[in-house]
């Protein structure tokens, strides 16, 4: 059963943060369950020894590896742990045609891939796997947390149900009906207009340049994928984003519907300025409340951090990478 495809991979480093010399790093390639192969670049402690607990890194919802979830992989790596960090399914060096598109169940589908590879792999202990998603693929991420009982450990970092923010809108101040039934109308003219032209339009992703009157969350956006901090050539947000109508399934396929079941260990954690914030407290909410297993989840809110602070730690290195540690060593022991 052989469905992983032939890619054409960049082998220098194109991170937009430093190469460590504390680990090795290689590209690697497995596939999901719909035939689509996945790209990842796998960080392993340098002279490590024995079969390693493993962490599945992604995010966040169009950025690719070579970003944030990159940096949050090899970090974890110099810290004892094998990890990758892939790219989804349709994006970045992943396949899938056409490209960028977003599915709520491919994209769950693509963490439990990342699990089966590490599961399989000789270097690591199949009993010791967790995974962390970024942003979007936070709320991917529980809901992968909610399906797979082989992921022992999850971290979740400013996290967005892309369910919610795509059928409700920002803060939730597009939810009713008449809204929703607006966005499906020019959604679905938009497919007509696409299976006419034989191609997709782009959305656009991050603005630019950036207008005065921005809110602050999109500043915030612009200051990490539109400059040095964060740019990458093949990010969606820093360039053209994803097609018009490449996340319209998420408006009616909610995702964590099941996550006050997930009996494993969750670590959800945000910035106290982020606008996303309200995602991560009430996941947590959603997830503890009248639950049996309550007592391995945790809500972290760090003082004074924004949305993309989370990204690379922004100006004061807020990410709590001694807290992650710490818990993945706690539940992937």
């Amino acid at each position: 059963m052989t469905y992983t495809e032939e890619l054409t991979l960049v082998q220098e480093w194109d991170k937009t943060f430093p190469e460590s010399d504390k680990v090795d790093h290689q590209k690697v390639t497995f596939h999901n369950r719909y035939g689509i192969t996945l790209v990842a670049d796998m960080y392993t402690p340098k002279n490590a020894s024995g079969k390693l607990p493993a962490i599945a890194v992604s995010g966040p919802f169009g950025a690719v590896k070579e970003q944030c979830s990159g940096l949050y992989a090899q970090t974890l790596a110099e810290r004892g742990f094998l990890t990758i960090a892939f790219d989804p399914s349709f994006t970045g060096e992943s396949s899938g045609q056409p490209r960028y598109m977003a599915s709520p169940d491919i994209n769950t589908e693509d963490f439990q891939a990342a699990v089966d590879f590490l599961s399989t792999h000789i270097l690591v202990d199949p009993e010791r796997i967790g995974i962390c998603g970024i942003c979007g693929w936070g709320g991917m991420a529980i809901n992968a947390a909610a399906l797979d009982t082989r992921i022992k450990a999850t971290v979740v970092s400013t996290m967005y149900d892309m369910s919610r923010v795509n059928a409700n809108g920002y803060f939730d101040e597009s939810d009713n009906e008449e809204t929703r039934y607006a966005t499906k109308l020019a959604l679905n003219e938009q497919r007509t207009k696409d299976y006419a032209a034989d191609e997709y339009t782009l959305g656009g992703g991050v603005v630019d340049p950036l207008p005065d009157d921005a809110p602050y969350f999109v500043k915030d956006y612009y200051d990490y994928y539109k400059t040095e901090r964060g740019y990458h050539p093949r990010s969606l947000n820093s360039n053209g984003g994803w097609n018009v109508i490449g996340c319209m399934s998420f408006m009616n396929q909610p995702i964590n519907t099941y996550s006050n079941e997930i009996r494993s260990a969750v670590l959800i954690m945000h910035g106290e300025k982020a606008h996303s914030s309200y995602f991560g407290k009430d996941a947590y909410e959603a997830m503890t409340k009248d639950s049996k297993y309550a007592d391995n989840k945790e809500l972290l809110i760090i003082e004074g951090a924004s949305h993309t602070d989370l990204y690379d730690g922004g100006e004061n290195n807020v990410i709590p990478f001694d807290k992650l540690e710490a818990f993945y060593n706690e539940y992937l022991k």
